[in-house]
């Protein structure tokens, strides 16, 4: 592509700068609008600069990359209602043999679960899970936090649905699902595996040193420690977590029997409640209980149960209703039972529609439709009002895609890419190992410098085209090769990804397990990791 007059040249490049500063630095002193806000604002300044129209801002919008990130995106929320990432936190502690098995295992599941449920989403859940089990088994959390952000990045390489860049990938290059798994998976399990060895070497004597105790009282896993999440484009704003308030008042109304907390005390003030609580429940007369036995509900039938049990006189005098069952010294509602069978059920359709997609797109089917059908499916099964779980979704990454995607076509148009790219192409050829490693080196710096999804936005289609006058084949090989270092680039420092951005943050607001992951303590791991990794990935898909 020829370059555009001067005018657009220059106006378009200083949209595009906005573009990248509000999209790598969201805080910014002088315009602290954010990644959004920053990307709409560079889509605007495009329009509004004349180097695209409006009609043109339409069209560089990529509905089948949003339609297939939503419908990615609600089936994730639905598996985080059935207690599929709780399962995922039991694993990590499950039968632990020492802190290196433990590394070990998150760096597996962390992987595995970042191909099947983006790499964010697997960060956001997960960190909490890890900081828990570094604490009862009185270890550093450090290692642990660095294997949970860069094996997920690596996992999330394998699968079109592991990563944004990786959508933008699957749709423009038409890649069935099958192929991209099949042309990425090697690599992805060996750079595991590489991580983990990795971790293990420089971490070795801290991973080695043993405690004289344990805190036995710590809980590693519950319901109440699954963190609601909201997908986000790297930036903390989207992160849920709970503030002071809402841990007070989650303390408050939790019941007087519930597990200690992670020191494995109750505060003196929860002592007295329970002990007042008690005593006033103990106060209520037998025939008090016996008149409320038709108009209490189940819920709160099941709150005296504890004092009817220490009351042999109350229990006896106390009429059973037909909604109940004795069931040894406890009664117990029929409700209660019923309710729990239909949660069972339901997290077997939820598990076996997420599966239905996954096979879909295997043997493939459409990804963005088989997405947005698996999505309403879940949402009809629930048979609730399905605003709570849509309010989880990140419409806000939505957005920031619609304007990156007219940013990014604005750029192109000014010709600086296509200028670029004609200068680097002789270079950067994909049928010899020094043009490979080139557009690897190319694609590592710019995807920490302008971050991987423009990256992939900006190089895809050339480095493809180029591919292609070789040979189908090659053009294939060249897509694979921009997913996988594009991903893999995010392990290098802390600002390269958003999963790093997601660990560093949650273990930083994480109730009593704050920790600060440092730029430099990730970079000394993140260099040659990523270096290694991509080198190792590179020659397994060249074979």
């Amino acid at each position: 592509m020829a370059m555009a007059v001067t005018v657009k040249v220059v106006l378009g490049s200083i949209a595009f700068a906005i573009f990248w500063v509000l999209a790598v630095f969201p805080a910014v002193p002088f315009l602290p609008i954010g990644r959004t806000a920053g990307s709409l604002l560079g889509a605007m300044l495009m329009v509004i600069f004349r180097v695209i129209t409006p009609d043109q801002a339409y069209a560089a919008i990529d509905l089948p990359i949003l339609g297939l990130l939503f419908g990615t995106m609600v089936v994730s929320v639905y598996l985080e209602r059935a207690d599929m990432f709780k399962y995922l936190g039991k694993l990590l502690g499950w039968k632990s043999m020492g802190a290196k098995d433990l590394l070990c295992r998150i760096c597996l599941i962390s992987a595995i679960s970042s191909a099947l449920f983006t790499n964010d989403t697997s960060c956001v859940v997960l960190t909490e899970f890890v900081l828990k089990i570094a604490r009862q088994h009185n270890l550093p959390p450090h290692p642990f936090l660095l294997a949970l952000a860069s094996s997920a990045n690596i996992g999330s390489s394998a699968t079109p649905i592991g990563n944004p860049q990786n959508l933008v990938i699957a749709v423009q290059s038409g890649i069935p699902f099958g192929d991209f798994l099949l042309g990425i998976l090697p690599a992805m399990l060996v750079g595991v595996i590489v991580n983990a060895v990795i971790l293990l070497c420089m971490y070795w004597k801290l991973l080695s040193v043993h405690k004289d105790e344990e805190d036995p009282a710590v809980e590693v896993v519950g319901e109440e420690d699954v963190i609601s999440h909201r997908f986000s484009p790297a930036t903390m704003s989207h992160l849920t977590s709970l503030n002071s308030q809402e841990w007070s008042s989650t303390l408050e109304s939790m019941n007087i029997n519930s597990s200690p907390n992670v020191n494995g005390y109750r505060n003196h003030g929860e002592r007295n409640r329970a002990n007042a609580s008690e005593s006033e429940i103990q106060k209520v007369s037998s025939e008090e209980l016996e008149s409320a036995g038709n108009s209490t509900s189940p819920k709160d039938v099941a709150s005296y149960g504890f004092s009817l049990r220490r009351d042999e006189t109350a229990s006896s005098k106390r009429v059973s209703s037909p909604n109940e069952f004795q069931n040894g010294n406890s009664t117990v509602p029929c409700e209660e039972r019923k309710e729990k069978w239909k949660r069972i059920l339901w997290k077997i359709c939820v598990y076996l529609v997420t599966i239905g997609m996954l096979i879909s797109l295997l043997v493939g089917l459409n990804m963005s439709w088989t997405a947005i059908t698996a999505a309403l499916a879940l949402v009809v099964l629930d048979f609730k009002d399905a605003q709570p779980c849509l309010e989880k979704v990140s419409y806000s990454l939505l957005i920031f895609f619609c304007g990156m995607f007219i940013t990014v076509d604005g750029y192109n148009k000014t010709g600086i890419p296509s200028a670029l790219w004609d200068f680097m192409e002789p270079h950067a050829q994909i049928n010899h190992i020094g043009g490979i490693a080139v557009l690897a080196l190319v694609i590592l710096f710019l995807s920490n410098l302008a971050s991987n999804v423009p990256t992939v936005l900006l190089l895809g289609a050339r480095v493809a085209a180029s591919a292609a006058a070789i040979s189908s084949a090659d053009e294939k090989k060249a897509w694979l090769l921009l997913a996988w270092v594009s991903t893999v680039a995010g392990n290098l420092s802390l600002l390269g990804s958003a999963a790093n951005l997601i660990v560093c943050e949650q273990a930083r607001r994480a109730q009593h397990f704050g920790y600060n992951l440092s730029f430099w303590s990730h970079l000394k791991f993140g260099f040659p990791s990523t270096l290694i990794i991509t080198a190792i990935g590179l020659a397994l898909m060249r074979g």
